[in-house]
């Protein structure tokens, strides 16, 4: 656990936070982004021929993640979207305060 000695390392821990968090949807976007494309690769590998690739069984797993890749954007761009403005620093005072 990481000692706070004054409002610059709460910003400092704030903005390694933030870079977590955009480093964790900047891989599940690379991520998915390779899957995709190996799993077209391989359904148009066993196509027969004159068959057609778009079928929506050949998008299933594309959108579905994609959805929640959607989600999980929104939650490290939009946080205050869902939860508020400084809903975080909020919840932690109040928790500290229960402690006394």
């Amino acid at each position: 656990m990481e000692i706070i000695k004054d409002k610059n390392d709460i910003k400092y821990l704030e903005a390694k936070k933030k870079v977590k968090r955009l480093k964790g949807f900047y891989t599940h976007v690379l991520i998915y982004v390779l899957v995709n494309l190996l799993i077209v690769f391989i359904n148009i590998q066993n196509l027969k021929p004159g068959e057609s690739y778009f079928k929506p069984e050949n998008f299933i797993t594309l959108f579905f993640w994609g959805i929640g890749l959607l989600a999980h954007g929104t939650s490290v761009f939009l946080p205050e979207f869902v939860l508020g403005k400084n809903w975080e620093a909020r919840k932690i005072q109040e928790l500290m305060d229960k402690e006394k």
